[in-house]
């Protein structure tokens, strides 16, 4: 294995905490070339896909990338705005909002980093950043409330991946999941109450969360019991009865059975039954996105009324609002509080 020369940084100065954000990715462009540089990067994570890999290659190159990215950019060009791909410019608000929460309430210096797995910026360019600065101790924080193996613990393979190349490494710890986190049942429940307090409540409430492959779960992947563990304890904060609310998942890919019952299908029968109301929210994203702002906001919709439903309405995923963003701030602060004043880098004995 060939490391990284890292003598020239060992008698820097400490350079403090360094904290790293990660959400999914997204093209850089909505484009057919950019979507399928961005796709065949994401459907070639073995986390994701769990298909023998040379299968896998041959379909994924052979028909996925020849249909899909045409499909996607469409898609994508649907919630596209000025600042670009709105999961990026979301999640640059809430970095930008995370450094002064931190900055203002930990001492020394703190760096925070904004990452994404699939696409830019890359995780790999933001730890060589975060080295160039001489972190001594990093923080990575997957912005998935609810565990899985395809998204946290992807993320914790490209970090991991990343160091192996380094000779010193600092110390790096990481947060795994806060799906069930008082404060974060709080400040979800809020912001659905709120949203309906505004816009009246339509008669029935669907959590909707991203899907994962059955057989994923059958492996022990426990992303479907932790949804339900969300849904659970902020539909206590809500007081709603069973009639009132259901729990279903999106954005299934492939002709594999995913975990069940699959969102499009839900609002279609309820559409056909004469559920003439329904306001969905979705859990599982910490930013909106292609899956909350298209999938559901537009083609879930479409769905639903053509089907006989009379009102829908998308609540937005909490983004970069204060409450969203103080709570996040105050996990951070929970994980690094206590993390002892780092040694400084030792020096290169060879």
């Amino acid at each position: 294995m060939k490391y990284i020369n890292q003598s020239d940084q060992l008698n820097q100065p400490d350079g403090g905490l360094g904290i790293v954000l990660v959400n999914l990715g997204t093209p850089d462009a909505p484009t057919t070339v950019a979507v399928r540089r961005y796709l065949a990067e994401f459907l070639s994570d073995p986390r994701v896909v769990a298909i023998p890999k040379l299968i896998w290659q041959i379909i994924l190159h052979g028909v996925v990338l020849r249909v899909r990215p045409k499909r996607k950019a469409e898609d994508y060009k649907r919630i596209w705005t000025e600042d670009g791909a709105p999961l990026l410019a979301i999640s640059r608000r809430q970095q930008a909002a995370m450094t002064e929460i931190l900055n203002s309430r930990m001492q020394g210096s703190v760096h925070v980093a904004l990452a994404m797995r699939y696409g830019n910026p890359s995780i790999a360019s933001v730890l060589q950043e975060l080295r160039r600065k001489n972190v001594q101790r990093l923080l990575v924080f997957p912005l998935y409330p609810q565990y899985s193996a395809t998204t946290t613990a992807s993320i914790f393979d490209a970090v991991t991946g990343e160091l192996q190349g380094w000779r010193w490494i600092p110390e790096v710890r990481f947060i795994q999941r806060y799906h069930d986190h008082p404060d974060y049942i709080r400040v979800l429940s809020e912001s659905i109450r709120n949203y309906r307090q505004q816009a009246g409540e339509a008669r029935r409430l669907l959590f909707s969360f991203h899907g994962i492959p059955e057989d994923y779960y059958q492996a022990g992947d426990p992303y479907p019991d932790e949804c339900h563990a969300t849904a659970n304890r902020v539909v206590e904060q809500l007081g709603l009865d069973r009639e009132q609310w259901h729990l279903a998942f999106q954005s299934r890919f492939g002709a594999q059975e995913w975990v069940k019952p699959y969102t499009m299908e839900t609002l279609k029968q309820w559409g056909a039954e004469g559920i003439e109301s329904v306001q969905v929210v979705c859990p599982a994203f910490s930013a909106d996105c292609l899956e909350t702002l298209e999938e559901i906001a537009m083609e879930n919709r479409d769905a639903f009324l053509q089907a006989g439903g009379k009102s829908y309405a998308y609540i937005p995923a909490l983004n970069d609002t204060p409450e969203h963003m103080n709570m996040l701030a105050d996990l951070i602060c929970r994980h690094a509080s206590g993390w002892p004043e780092a040694e400084p880098s030792p020096e290169d004995r060879h």
